[in-house]
């Protein structure tokens, strides 16, 4: 299966979500590349659109490996083995957090402008994404949302890895994917048109 959009993508995978219909679900996408997704999921599904944006909590001395991530409204969420095992004390933790605070806000401005958040209390919520190779983005805006008290977590993809349907496993309540390749050597193999989403085609997806 190969793509032609990421809005045909979102078009193909609304079909293995029919079953959400009737839950009127809050749809997330993962910027940039899931919004369009989610667009044509929401509007297949008569969901709510809106986008989820998490930021990574890096190590100090090591910023690719999470120590935990954070999301809109103060909500943070850690990883306590990490930290045990780096011995990373409070001090350090909050000095990263600062840093990656502004980051996000800043791109939750710039995406969303001055529309306030849906919230997802008591919803099905449905993470969207334009694919995944290790699903450590999504899993993340999971434990977001869930501290934010959705009812229910969806995460949906067009194409994803196999790791990352199993790591996906343990964080969302269902994974719907209709392409789970043996090998997957990139998303942007799944498409034909995979060129890179600017800041301004967000927004106006979401405005739409």
């Amino acid at each position: 299966m190969l793509y032609a959009t990421r809005a045909e993508a979102g078009r193909e995978l609304a079909a293995s979500l029919t079953h959400l219909r009737d839950t009127t679900p809050l749809v997330l996408g993962l910027p940039r590349g899931g919004v369009p997704v989610a667009a044509e999921v929401a509007r297949a599904l008569g969901g709510d659109l809106d986008v989820i944006v998490v930021r990574k909590l890096g190590l100090p001395w090591q910023p690719e490996l999470a120590m935990g991530a954070i999301g809109e409204g103060g909500v943070r969420v850690l990883n306590a083995d990490v930290i045990a095992q780096s011995r990373v004390g409070e001090a350090a933790i909050a000095q990263v957090e600062s840093a990656e605070r502004r980051e996000l806000d800043r791109r939750v401005r710039m995406l969303r402008g001055d529309r306030p958040g849906v919230s997802p209390a008591g919803r099905v919520v449905l993470i969207v994404d334009d694919g995944m190779a290790t699903g450590a983005t999504a899993a993340v805006a999971c434990r977001v949302a869930r501290a934010h008290g959705a009812g229910r977590i969806v995460v949906a993809m067009p194409v994803s890895s196999e790791e990352a349907m199993t790591r996906l496993e343990d964080e969302a309540d269902e994974v719907v994917c209709p392409l789970v390749p043996r090998w997957l050597g990139g998303v942007g193999g799944a498409y034909r048109d995979f060129h890179q989403l600017t800041d301004q085609e967000v927004r106006s997806t979401l405005c739409t």
